[in-house]
């Protein structure tokens, strides 16, 4: 990885920069290996360490690189297919389902869940927490919001908070027939909150997914999934399962 002369190139020197580290990743690093720091990198190329920065965001957005807490910037490995949708229309906690209860709380949603859900600045819904496990690794965290209107019957079940709570919310869900979903899917940063269960740093990049369920003509409920965008790679199709391909020219169905 020698220094490459940039100010003749016509594109920003910060994308020539990102090409240059890329084929030097392919080449000269394997997975998990840490690179040299930033100071060494922009001595090495002859760069600003700002230019050096906005190169290595851009990896990091690519999925190449990662940066770890208390490690630095290491090599990331090829992305994982995850399936996020399905042809089959299911509630959250169905059969089958990926994701795994941590908590249920009580609180006004931000406004444009309650937007999406219709109730008052004031209202408050069930805030599911879920998490998404793959080999060990956290993929995805999950903010659910169920209005009181979608669960009438939750005030019997004596489960007031936690994991037990959620799931007594999830298994009241059924109740109501499903009609419908759709989802919206936008690149993100990670929420201090988001970013320290995934283990990423405050302001990686992610992917967030936004659920609508629908019954009886109106949104039951509203999923917000934050996946990590340096690992995952989101695919939509018949299979609701997660698969997993360490080969990156295989291609996640």
């Amino acid at each position: 990885m020698g220094t490459t002369q940039l100010e003749s190139v016509p594109e920003p020197k910060y994308w020539h920069l990102k090409t240059v580290l890329s084929e030097a990743l392919d080449s000269e690093f394997s997975v998990g290996e840490i690179l040299p720091n930033e100071r060494d990198l922009a001595a090495r190329f002859g760069v600003a360490r700002a230019t050096l920065r906005q190169a290595l965001e851009q990896l990091e957005l690519e999925g190449r690189l990662q940066r770890r807490r208390g490690v630095g910037t290491t090599v990331a490995p090829p992305r994982m297919g995850v399936a996020v949708g399905s042809e089959q229309h299911t509630w959250p906690g169905a059969a089958g389902d990926a994701w795994q209860p941590v908590d249920c709380t009580v609180a006004v949603p931000p406004p444009a869940v309650a937007g999406i859900l219709e109730t008052g600045r004031t209202e408050q819904v069930h805030t599911v927490r879920r998490s998404r496990v793959t080999h060990g690794q956290p993929v995805a965290a999950e903010l659910l919001y169920i209005p009181d209107f979608s669960v009438p019957d939750l005030s019997a079940i004596d489960a007031p908070s936690g994991a037990a709570r959620a799931r007594a919310v999830l298994r009241e869900l059924p109740r109501l027939e499903l009609e419908g979903q759709d989802r919206a899917v936008e690149l993100g940063s990670a929420r201090a909150e988001d970013a320290k269960e995934l283990d990423r740093l405050p302001g990686a990049p992610v992917l967030v997914v936004t659920t609508r369920f629908f019954a009886e003509g109106r949104t039951a409920a509203v999923s917000v999934a934050t996946y990590r965008a340096d690992t995952c790679r989101l695919t939509f199709g018949d299979s609701g399962g997660v698969e997993i391909h360490h080969d990156p020219e295989r291609r996640a169905s």
